[in-house]
């Protein structure tokens, strides 16, 4: 059943659709609204990536608060019934982030449409483009903060080694070439594995299927406990996901970069 699986295929979710879908599921594309207007799957709700974040500086990628995801999730009407489905159109960053933010909430029924919208055209599945409404419920959110991990979280796993950091930002970012913040370079110890290296083009931007061999290749094997993260904790978003369908412990540093690069007393490596 759907709502017994982390990834969902598209022709899958195209077959409950035709039959279907129970009252409860809750289809929701974090695409560009765009993209959403001009053909989306069938059911599917529109939210705007940027209600997750807080989107102050310095670090806008933090969770948004309490209060903010009382309105979003009201908005798509949650209750603990209700199983997500979730993509977009980009490969899985803001989906991700979705499930992150799920996590975190402790709210754990949903799926990923694996490669999401793009593996929906290339699969030449019906789109529709009306645009959709959940009934409201009234949210009560409470975010866990053991599910959040912050630079003390980082700090402690650096000095006792019993932690993998995993940094989904390019290359040229990681090795302090392309510098978006205070400081260039990488978290000491971190692995390098951008994100878009774990997607397969040529079955519309799907979780690649070797994706666990790639990741045990350089070092990241779910042998630890795992911190991921980019700039803002969107790209990690996908990172997350990938991690969580490989049966990985991780978490995701929502001030990623953008705060450990521009905090004062955080250790980089070059």
């Amino acid at each position: 059943m759907i709502t017994e699986q982390l990834i969902i295929e598209p022709e899958e979710l195209a077959k409950a659709i035709s039959s279907g879908l129970d009252s409860n599921i809750c289809i929701v594309d974090l695409s560009n609204e765009a993209n959403y207007l001009s053909g989306h799957v069938p059911g599917a709700v529109f939210l705007p990536f940027q209600t997750l974040m807080r989107g102050t500086a310095p670090a806008p990628g933090k969770i948004t608060s309490e209060e903010n995801l009382n309105k979003v999730f009201s908005y798509l009407g949650l209750n603990d019934k209700t199983h997500f489905i979730v993509y977009d159109d980009e490969g899985g960053g803001w989906a991700g982030r979705f499930i992150w933010t799920l996590d975190v909430i402790g709210h754990t029924s949903y799926s990923y449409l694996n490669g999401g919208l793009e593996a929906w055209k290339h699969d030449k599945l019906p789109l529709e483009t009306t645009q959709n409404q959940r009934q409201a419920s009234h949210a009560s959110i409470t975010v866990d903060a053991s599910q959040v991990a912050e630079i003390e979280d980082i700090l402690a796993g650096l000095e006792h080694g019993n932690m993998q950091v995993w940094d989904a930002r390019s290359p040229q970012e990681y090795r302090g070439e392309r510098v978006n913040a205070a400081k260039a370079g990488h978290i000491p110890g971190a692995i390098n594995c951008e994100w878009t290296s774990l997607m397969d083009p040529s079955r519309g931007l799907r979780i690649r299927s070797d994706a666990k061999e790639l990741l045990n290749e350089i070092g990241i094997d779910g042998s630890k406990p795992i911190i991921t993260h980019c700039q803002s904790h969107h790209r990690s978003g996908f990172t997350y996901l990938v991690g969580k369908s490989l049966g990985f412990d991780i978490k995701g540093y929502h001030g990623s970069w953008s705060e450990w690069g521009n905090h004062p007393d955080t250790p980089v490596e070059l």
